[in-house]
């Protein structure tokens, strides 16, 4: 299926105190329960109990990523490589090369904040399950750019360069630090109080609709924008795979947040929602500024103008799922991107088809009862 901004979020309903078979829920957040019951999904400790299953969604979202497995040995880059040697304008060029520099680390970002915030705080083994797919979809993605840089610039200088974009790309630096300042905001201490759990809930909101749903989105757009040109199909065909993972990984984090707030609504107070957009504005900035410099040697077609718009479009849509008032009120500028989601269609003795969600073992016959 398909997956747009405007897909619902599918939200786990935990197994309510009193049901039959349900373990009761604590009416306190901190410490262990002494009289055993079941935490909620942001208290201290580390439940290992998969049945009952409090949020049996979070599962289904593990399986779904499973039937979602690809590998970077399907994406061919030959005609990426005869688009940049012989079709690419130098301001595409330009753009290019900004954009797989930031792809360079900004998966590894993503995969260590995973690990240093979002698993040991997350307390729901069905949750973990789907986070440990996930670090395996961020490696997968590094892997991807590993071998999109490897192939694009096979200058060893410039490719080492590339991938040293944080510390001498301003542009980079800055959707760099911004990343940096929330994986360490959250600290190695439990989540014990209010404080503590609204500082992870900020992590957590900004990796999933500022990193993953802005920074990912906006790359997306320049990758889409080439595709609509007839350039780089090999990199379009991985990115619809990165597409597909990115909106599973944001759509997970909406429900954890989704659920917090059903076990606690009290930490989603006012100064929390004001808290929210101040952070995403200050994201739509440092992407504006990314954007001033992929598109600054002016490339045909996209403005920075209208990228501006389709930034704020995208902060308004995450803003929206959060159930918070839209900020910007612009609208999408950028018709090729209503096509984003649209599977490819391939002739299937030419090319692995990415619309399958997963490969096929063994010999097929057409002769066969489907």
């Amino acid at each position: 299926m398909a997956i747009t901004d405007d897909t619902p979020v599918p939200v786990p309903v935990p197994v309510e105190a009193g049901a039959a078979g349900a373990t009761p829920r604590p009416e306190t957040a901190p410490g262990a329960d002494p009289l055993g019951r079941r935490p909620n999904i942001l208290d201290p400790g580390f439940d290992l109990t998969l049945r009952p299953m409090r949020y049996p969604a979070f599962y289904e979202m593990y399986r779904d990523a499973i039937k979602n497995t690809w590998t970077v040995d399907e994406i061919d880059f030959s005609d990426d490589l005869v688009d940049l040697d012989r079709k690419l304008l130098p301001a595409e060029r330009h753009l290019v090369n900004r954009l797989v520099a930031f792809f360079a680390t900004g998966d590894s970002i993503v995969a260590n904040n995973l690990v240093l915030n979002l698993y040991r705080h997350i307390n729901a083994p069905e949750a973990r399950m789907y986070l440990s797919r996930q670090l395996y979809e961020e490696a997968l993605h590094v892997q991807f750019y590993l071998t999109l840089l490897d192939n694009y610039i096979p200058d060893l200088a410039e490719r080492e360069a590339a991938f040293a974009a944080v510390e001498n790309i301003p542009s980079i630096r800055a959707k760099a630090e911004f990343c940096f300042k929330w994986m360490a905001a959250v600290g190695d201490e439990p989540l014990r109080d209010a404080t503590d759990r609204r500082r992870f809930l900020m992590n957590l909101i900004c990796f999933a609709t500022c990193i993953e749903g802005l920074f990912f989105f906006a790359a997306f757009a320049y990758v889409y924008f080439l595709r609509s040109k007839g350039l780089l199909n090999g990199l379009a065909a991985g990115t619809n795979w990165v597409f597909r993972d990115e909106s599973m990984h944001m759509n997970f984090a909406l429900a954890v947040i989704d659920v917090v707030r059903r076990e606690e609504p009290e930490l989603f107070d006012a100064e929390m929602g004001e808290r929210i957009t101040a952070m995403i504005c200050e994201a739509v900035d440092a992407e504006y500024q990314f954007a001033c410099d992929l598109l600054g040697q002016g490339v045909p077609g996209m403005s920075v103008a209208d990228t501006r718009s389709y930034l704020e479009y995208v902060a308004d849509q995450r803003l929206a799922q959060l159930g918070l008032p839209k900020h910007f009120g612009s609208s999408n500028p950028f018709a090729f991107m209503e096509l984003q989601d649209v599977q490819e269609l391939s002739n299937f003795f030419e090319r692995t088809v990415s619309a399958y969600q997963v490969g096929v073992d063994g010999d097929v016959t057409f002769d066969e009862d489907f």
